[in-house]
């Protein structure tokens, strides 16, 4: 079942890799969902893969440009999260000069993309499980908004979108 708007937002363990070693990411560290959302209003930002076309042109772009924006909207963190590793996810998000300002946070298994029920399976496209494309606002853990993109599509989950969302 897909999770929708007043739901408690699913615990699941993402990775995050914030330090690098000359030009590789240091381990990522595990991130508790239900820790890290805690007393905190978060923008999330969901994609099918790292260094894959609109999300590298449009999607990461889009929240950065609009950064100071949401912060003002009293969001305390921005989160880009796709079914990739940490590892891919800071080298992604290191070449978007984007650390430090996004967190970019890896569900290499998909496991958290499946409880939230926003999986996509591309396995017939050699891509295996993936993400939908979404944005969400949880707040205090709780979805307050939900924007999924139809097949193909990027129409509502874009920054832009989501400040006009944000009371």
């Amino acid at each position: 079942m897909t999770i929708k708007v007043g739901d408690t937002i699913p615990e699941g363990t993402l990775s995050e890799s914030v330090e690098f070693d000359a030009a590789c990411p240091l381990p990522p560290k595990d991130i508790k969902v239900s820790e890290a959302v805690k007393g905190k209003r978060i923008v999330v930002f969901a994609l099918p893969g790292a260094f894959t076309p609109t999300c590298s042109a449009k999607h990461v772009p889009g929240y950065l440009e609009h950064l100071d924006q949401l912060k003002a909207k009293k969001v305390d963190e921005i989160w880009c999260v796709a079914t990739n590793d940490g590892f891919v996810m800071a080298a992604w998000g290191k070449d978007q000069k984007a650390i430090g300002k996004i967190r970019f946070l890896g569900d290499g298994s998909a496991h958290w993309t499946k409880a939230l029920g926003l999986e996509l399976d591309l396995t017939a496209r050699n891509m295996g499980v993936r993400s939908q494309r979404y944005s969400m606002l949880i707040d205090h853990g709780v979805v307050k908004s939900l924007n999924v993109e139809g097949p193909g599509k990027f129409e509502v989950s874009d920054a832009a979108s989501m400040l006009k969302q944000l009371a």
